[in-house]
């Protein structure tokens, strides 16, 4: 494979970055949409918040509670979310907890972050 056509990466290896405290993300950058690893520690929130992506997410370990335009839901592992771009959203969990989000566009807000 060569550079021009692929990439792969050990996401969970990779480096995270603080996206909230006691949230942290390891991105993975596509040409038009990109995957974002989530890691909540205990208590740990992401505020509400909106953005013109759409944003598609799997729970991958521990519970999710998630707050899409006002309506609080509770996520466990293997339940999937979407949330349309523009719509106010919150996250939080009580325990240990891994998401993996997709985003489309790519936010190119995180990729600046990552490239600091």
């Amino acid at each position: 494979m060569t550079p021009e056509c692929g990439v792969v990466v050990g996401l969970r290896a990779a480096d995270p970055l603080e996206l909230a405290p006691g949230v942290t993300m390891r991105p993975l950058f596509g040409e038009g949409a990109m995957l974002n690893l989530l890691e909540f520690a205990p208590g740990a929130r992401v505020p509400v918040h909106d953005h013109p992506h759409e944003q598609l997410g799997y729970v991958l370990e521990g519970e999710l509670a998630l707050e899409i335009d006002g309506v609080e839901h509770r996520l466990g592992p293997g339940d999937a979310y979407r949330i349309a771009g523009g719509t106010p959203h919150a996250a939080w969990s009580d325990g240990p907890c891994l998401v993996l989000d997709v985003f489309q566009p790519v936010r190119e807000d995180y990729r600046q972050r990552v490239e600091g």
